[in-house]
């Protein structure tokens, strides 16, 4: 167990908080590039967040920053905590991996800041690095055991097979998921996702996350996956992932679910291909027989986008007290309302809080961060409290989604 920080330590880190406002984001890129040039570590991260335009260096910014801010309250950084350690389980960082970083970070501290970054400055932000290191490596060390010890459950890359594709849309296709082996796999929980360790040739290994779109069956899994534009990974998935390829396979993972039997009602909100998630949460409130309202809310673009609405329509028909609304944002001009989709438009605030029970839900969200931004800031105007809205984005953690 770490020990306590020193008051010493506490009012140095807090007395950078300026210095890191001004200067945080050029030393997360400099410890990246220092980090990066060991190609086993730089391996362990999804290259697609780095890089001058990448998400991933302002979403550590925002961390140390949070960290520096709260270091005298890391209650307040639970939340963040645990999001951090799932997310490091499904890359495989283990802690030998820890010193290279806490190398790259201090080196980073020193040649962005030069003279200001004193001797005391840099060792206090050594203990604080290794007190919250230590939290992450105890915490990710019993996820490891709890997915090592749990039936069909495993550590490192499994191969899976892939069993089918279906075209779920014009952009988004789902591949279902059998382990080469034959055994059972682990039970997720609606919500979570799988790594995956991919590798095309030309380019370094590449490391990708995905929900689970599908509830939990102990034989397989599905994953959905919208083709993106410049997507390398999505567009490989897309074009080369066929019957038979075979894709190692973090287990499940990941801090956003909907957890147990609830007893007041549920919203399932979506934007996009977040519908992901969505679908094994209502896919797995459905098996259990839930006996309270659910409420599925889902925005696309038009019927071509639309994926998985007649499954979607299927499950709420097996359900008990289920209400599914789709949102069309622009109509093909054959559409029927009523037939093809529900509202014509975006999902909008006024809608969201007039049109769900803002009283009772708990609400789980994903999609694109404007759609979260606005849904979150809504909910939240309205009167919901933080502990009844959960949301997952794709991607990595560089906005804070507050009201």
């Amino acid at each position: 167990m770490s020990q306590p920080l020193s008051e010493q330590t506490i009012a140095l880190v807090k007395a950078t908080v300026p210095a890191l406002e001004a200067h945080g984001l050029d030393i997360v890129r400099e410890m990246y590039s220092r980090m990066f040039q060991n190609q086993e570590i730089r391996d362990l991260f999804n290259q697609s967040h780095h890089g001058d335009a990448g998400s991933q260096p302002r979403a550590l910014t925002g961390a140390i920053l949070a960290y520096a801010n709260n270091i005298d309250n890391l209650g307040a950084l639970a939340p963040a905590v645990e999001r951090i350690a799932q997310k490091h389980v499904g890359l495989q960082i283990l802690p030998e991996h820890y010193p290279y970083v806490a190398e790259a970070l201090l080196g980073a501290i020193k040649a962005v800041l030069g003279n200001a970054a004193t001797d005391e400055i840099l060792a206090a932000w050594g203990e604080a690095y290794w007190f919250l290191a230590n939290i992450l490596i105890a915490r990710e060390h019993r996820i490891y055991d709890d997915q090592k010890e749990t039936t069909g459950g495993w550590n490192g890359w499994r191969d899976f097979r892939v069993e089918d594709v279906v075209e779920e849309s014009s952009v988004i296709k789902s591949f279902i998921l059998r382990p080469v082996d034959g055994a059972p796999v682990m039970a997720h929980k609606p919500g979570q996702y799988l790594t995956f360790w991919i590798e095309i040739p030309g380019h370094a290994p590449i490391k990708r996350n995905y929900s689970i779109s599908s509830a939990s069956n102990g034989e397989s899994y599905r994953i959905s996956v919208k083709r993106e534009p410049l997507g390398l990974v999505s567009g490989w998935l897309h074009e080369q992932a066929t019957v038979g390829t075979v894709l190692k396979v973090a287990a499940p993972a990941g801090e956003f679910f909907l957890d147990g039997k609830p007893e007041r009602p549920v919203v399932l909100l979506s934007g996009g291909v977040g519908l992901t998630p969505m679908v094994a949460m209502l896919e797995a409130l459905v098996a259990q027989g839930c006996e309270a309202p659910v409420h599925y809310i889902h925005g696309t673009h038009d019927r071509d986008t639309h994926a998985m609405r007649n499954h979607v329509r299927e499950q709420a028909a097996n359900g008990q007290a289920i209400t599914v609304t789709d949102f069309h944002q622009a109509p093909l001009g054959d559409e029927v309302e009523g037939r093809d989709y529900d509202v014509a438009g975006i999902i909008t605030d006024e809608w969201l809080v007039a049109s769900t029970p803002v009283a009772e839900a708990d609400y789980f969200i994903c999609g694109p961060r404007p759609f979260l931004r606005h849904a979150v800031s809504a909910l939240s105007l309205a009167g919901v409290p933080a502990s009844r809205i959960h949301y997952e984005f794709f991607g990595p953690a560089d906005e804070l989604l507050a009201a």
